[in-house]
């Protein structure tokens, strides 16, 4: 149990770190930091949905993949569907001037709300082996990228100055710890596999790839521009893929 707190601690720490890779925007510009961002929002699509079908899937398999399973996924689904409509039915209810001061609080509030579940996912991996602990890890290390990214251009845009928004940024990354936490002190002393966890990853990851990521690679109209980033959701699963071996 111990070694499953240290795994999980560094990952979140690593996943943490990350909060600071808003200042990159900074040195990119707009227009740069728009054409790299798809790509990188391209490639993470790749390596959840990777993740989902190579990795959590076959370990909740292990256990026996049922209707109960497939209920745990819906609700998944549902939860993180009624979380974003009620941030988005907020947004859309105020006026001009307040919607920037509402957006700016409510994306800090997501965010935090984003890396708890993230520790949660995380925590739950490591309880059920380190390979696939390391394989949720890098998957929300390569979608926390590009979201970062997009979360300290909305800061900005909202008023926030760089430094106020890297702060808050990093402070509401200690949610992934509560998460984690959470996780790893429940679960303390039980031998059975955290389906539940597993299954809340995978509706996670499905969910943010194909509700939120997915549409905004499908607003480049380019064809040429499309194949590279078809190249880069393929290369996300890729990577996903080349992970089982750690699995051996």
């Amino acid at each position: 149990m111990p070694q499953i707190w240290f795994y999980t601690f560094l990952s979140l720490a690593v996943v943490s770190a990350l909060s600071f890779v808003g200042a990159l925007a900074l040195t990119l510009g707009n227009d740069r930091l728009k054409k790299v961002l798809l790509y990188l929002v391209s490639f993470s699509a790749g390596a959840l949905l990777g993740d989902v079908f190579l990795h959590l899937f076959p370990e909740m398999q292990k256990s026996g993949f049922g209707q109960r399973e497939g209920f745990y996924i819906l609700g998944g689904i549902l939860i993180f569907f009624i979380f974003e409509k009620f941030i988005h039915w907020h947004h859309s209810h105020t006026e001009h001037e307040e919607e920037i001061h509402a957006v700016v609080y409510l994306a800090i509030a997501g965010d935090a709300l984003h890396n708890f579940i993230d520790g949660l996912i995380i925590a739950g991996s490591f309880l059920v082996s380190p390979a696939l602990g390391v394989a949720t890890t890098l998957a929300v290390i390569f979608h926390e990228i590009p979201h970062e990214l997009g979360n300290f251009a909305v800061l900005v845009h909202g008023g926030w100055t760089a430094k106020k928004a890297l702060l808050y940024n990093f402070f509401s990354s200690f949610a992934a710890f509560l998460g984690g936490i959470v996780v790893l002190i429940l679960s303390s002393g039980q031998s059975s596999q955290p389906t539940i966890l597993l299954a809340l990853g995978a509706s996670n990851f499905i969910y943010v790839a194909l509700s939120d990521l997915v549409p905004e690679i499908h607003k480049e109209t380019d064809k040429e521009k499309s194949w590279f980033l078809l190249l880069s959701f393929f290369l996300g699963m890729v990577v996903m893929a080349s992970l089982l071996f750690l699995e051996k």
